[in-house]
């Protein structure tokens, strides 16, 4: 199941946090974000995948370093639609964001600057995303207690359903449809 799948799912799922309120959230954010940098829509969605890619990665390396529950503590902490520069330092060195706003600078035209300055942004609402599965009561719950929507994002076989770009995408035209 793909990575929308499991945010659909988690909307539906009463025990799961996920709702159409926090998805449209994201959505505003992002879209406000956008306008407020004069990003056009096909370039938000290529940075959102680039920028979710490089959050999984650094997601699945907390967890090879300290478990799942490592990377879903990072993503509870974090996550949000209000700029945190913290989120970014918890997942990157500085070394590291130079790298990733270079990297990402490179796949879409937008200047390495702006994206350095759209993290503390976007971090947090990839992260907000990947919390829409845990558990009302908790993810460190006993008993399947597990955020669905994270262990989709983390554990992908390398077949790209997990691409965050496409997800916020598909959840606009979900959202538009309801």
């Amino acid at each position: 199941m793909g990575l929308f799948d499991q945010i659909v799912s988690a909307i539906d799922n009463p025990n799961q946090q996920a709702s159409s309120s926090q998805l449209g959230s994201i959505i505003n954010t992002v879209q406000q974000l956008s306008n407020n940098q004069g990003v056009d829509s096909s370039q938000t969605q290529t940075l959102l995948s680039t920028v979710g890619g490089y959050v999984r990665s650094a997601l699945q390396q907390q967890q090879a370093a300290g478990g799942r529950s490592n990377a879903e503590a990072i993503v509870n902490q974090y996550s949000g639609t209000s700029p945190n520069a913290a989120a970014v330092q918890a997942l990157f060195s500085p070394a590291q964001q130079q790298q990733v706003a270079q990297a990402i600078s490179q796949k879409t035209g937008i200047n390495a600057e702006t994206i350095l300055a759209m993290l503390p942004t976007l971090i947090p609402i990839v992260l907000q995303l990947l919390q829409s599965g845990a558990n009302k009561q908790g993810s460190q719950a006993s008993g399947g207690g597990a955020n669905s929507v994270l262990s989709t994002f983390l554990d992908s076989d390398g077949d790209r359903d997990v691409d965050i770009g496409d997800a916020i995408s598909l959840a606009s035209q979900f959202l538009n449809r309801r």
